[in-house]
């Protein structure tokens, strides 16, 4: 399979499974878990050892094989769970997947990366490499920075001469301010929604 028909696939799939999503959140709307705590927490009862292994391996995949919107399965964490086991579970989930992007980079190499981002966005970010202690530096702000294209940049320090534990630490240590900052940005905003409908 090429690099563009690899793109296509995931983009097919991106619209596939954000069709799916809109399908569940009708179905879930329509059961009152969104409306009612009561509700949501006898939908959860059974799922309580499964549900959450389920979600983290989401997350995981999503990570690596972005067709399910990041965003959205941010606020599915932190809705279904609460907003603490949601935040950690959406931590490590996405601390999981990062890690595998960037030893899946390191081995595969560019040519797995171009099956996932074109060869035009991967350029945008590799001039960024050429001294490998001030890319540290940088990546370790986007990481921490909520608008930073974080799974892209996973890749690319795969690529680099960063060393692996250099790239643990700031992953396991920015990721939480992100994904916190993130949660609470979806939480508020879908209750915002929910007050509007």
């Amino acid at each position: 399979m090429s690099y563009e028909q690899s793109r296509k696939l995931i983009n097919r799939l991106t619209i596939i499974s954000t069709i799916v999503i809109i399908g569940l959140c009708i179905y879930w709307y329509q059961l009152g878990i969104f409306t009612s705590q009561a509700k949501m927490s006898a939908y959860l009862a059974d799922k309580k050892i499964l549900g959450p292994i389920i979600f983290v391996l989401i997350q995981i995949i999503q990570v690596v094989i972005p067709i399910i919107p990041g965003g959205v399965s941010l606020l599915a964490g932190v809705v279904f769970f609460g907003a603490g086991p949601g935040f950690i579970y959406n931590y490590i989930g996405i601390v999981i997947g990062s890690l595998i992007n960037f030893f899946l980079a390191r081995y595969y190499g560019k040519s797995f990366i171009l099956h996932i981002v074109s060869e035009e966005s991967l350029e945008k970010y590799t001039k960024w490499t050429k001294n490998q202690k001030k890319f540290n530096w940088l990546f370790a702000i986007c990481i921490l920075a909520p608008v930073a294209p974080d799974d892209l940049l996973c890749l690319l320090a795969g690529l680099t001469e960063m060393k692996p534990w250099t790239y643990f630490w700031i992953i396991v240590l920015c990721k939480p301010w992100t994904i916190a900052v993130y949660s609470l940005g979806l939480v508020y905003g879908a209750r915002w929604i929910m007050r509007l409908m």
